[in-house]
């Protein structure tokens, strides 16, 4: 990797952390003063009014961030740099319309954040974001072995990549139950997406990545470690969470459509497409069963997530998030080390039946000492 690409790294990075650290305490001090704050009620976790506006400097920080980068790029004289790196014949529309969906997530997020949008309009959303990405040359054309299967037909991947992208993008929506937890899990997978891209020379997605982390840092600093009554904390909100899911949508796709894949190589890229989405992913589908088994509507919140069983045990919240980005961490690491020596579909039957038993201890716990769950 040149000089070139790490200072470029370097730049979106920097330039997502100090404008997003600039920007979320001006959000902080807007919605203090138009008292814009969601209000606790029986389900949530906190009991002060904080702002869930946090995500407002989302995408304009990550956009800002590259867009800079690349200026600077190209009035410094590197412009065939980025000419070689990128060939704007697919690059460009792909980009445009990453562009137009992110955006259009972003603005549902924030009228969801203001005044409540139903979550049936919400999947409609999605669901044209999906398309976008498709028109963008982004969708699921091979499962490298997952199942048994590799090659798929455009009319098998299209719906296939509208299902994942609404999929992860809710699946990151509702993780966002406590503290650094949605920020902390994204933080994870974004990072490993991005030195994915590093090494399989996908440049301008590595930026994107790196710019994303680099915006959630500060967040991460003013969820967890803000004083509500100080007026220093804050949360992502919706528009947050649907930013990042979309592009952490976009990343995991991504990564498993890199050309050019080393013979025994793609069973790995598909692992670690995938594999730091484990928890967030999992535990949704868990949800989704138990909310129907209690007749209850699987699409409406409640208090039955993997953060919600810790609290239950008595952990505290911060300890809640630490253990929970780190179980992620550790189970992206192992399965992207040993997708080098072992089949993709055992892997997944191992994380299936790991996740499974974890839940069984956490449930019997909570039954043991009589908790109400």
């Amino acid at each position: 990797m040149s000089i070139f690409w790490i200072f470029n790294y370097a730049l979106v990075l920097i330039c997502a952390v100090v404008f997003s650290g600039i920007i979320i305490p001006k959000i902080l001090l807007i919605s203090f003063r138009k008292k814009l704050f969601d209000v606790p009620d029986a389900r949530k976790i906190h009991h002060s009014s904080v702002p869930r506006l946090g995500g407002i400097a989302f995408k304009p920080v990550i956009f800002f961030s590259i867009f800079l980068a690349m200026g600077v790029d190209i009035i410094t004289g590197h412009y065939v740099q980025l000419r070689e790196a990128f060939d704007l014949s697919y690059m460009l529309p792909e980009m445009l319309f990453l562009y137009c969906a992110v955006l259009l997530l972003y603005l549902v997020g924030i009228a969801d954040d203001l005044i409540g949008v139903r979550y049936r309009a919400k999947f409609i959303v999605q669901i044209i974001c999906s398309v976008l990405l498709i028109c963008g040359g982004v969708w699921i054309g091979n499962l490298d072995g997952l199942l048994g299967l590799y090659g798929i037909p455009e009319y098998v991947g299209y719906p296939l990549t509208v299902l994942v992208v609404v999929f992860i993008s809710n699946a990151i929506n509702l993780i966002d139950g406590i503290d650094g937890l949605a920020s902390g899990l994204s933080s994870v997978a974004i990072f490993i997406y991005g030195v994915a891209f590093i090494v399989h020379h996908q440049y301008l997605h590595a930026m994107i990545a790196f710019a994303t982390f680099g915006v959630l840092i500060p967040f991460f600093y003013y969820n967890v470690f803000g004083n509500a009554e100080r007026e220093k904390k804050i949360f992502m909100g919706d528009t947050g969470s649907l930013t990042i899911g979309i592009l952490i949508s976009y990343f995991s796709i991504k990564l498993i459509s890199v050309d050019n894949i080393p013979d025994g190589e793609a069973g790995k890229v598909m692992v670690t497409a995938f594999a730091p989405l484990i928890i967030p992913c999992f535990d949704v589908i868990r949800v989704f069963i138990h909310r129907i088994k209690k007749g209850s509507n699987p699409f409406l919140p409640d208090k039955s997530h993997i953060h919600h069983k810790l609290l239950a045990i008595g952990m505290q919240q911060r300890a809640a998030m630490i253990s929970i980005v780190t179980i992620s961490a550790i189970f992206s690491v192992l399965n992207i080390m040993l997708s080098k020596y072992i089949n993709i579909n055992i892997l997944v039957v191992a994380d299936v039946l790991i996740w499974t038993l974890m839940n069984m201890w956490l449930t019997r716990k909570i039954h043991a000492n009589n908790i109400d769950f």
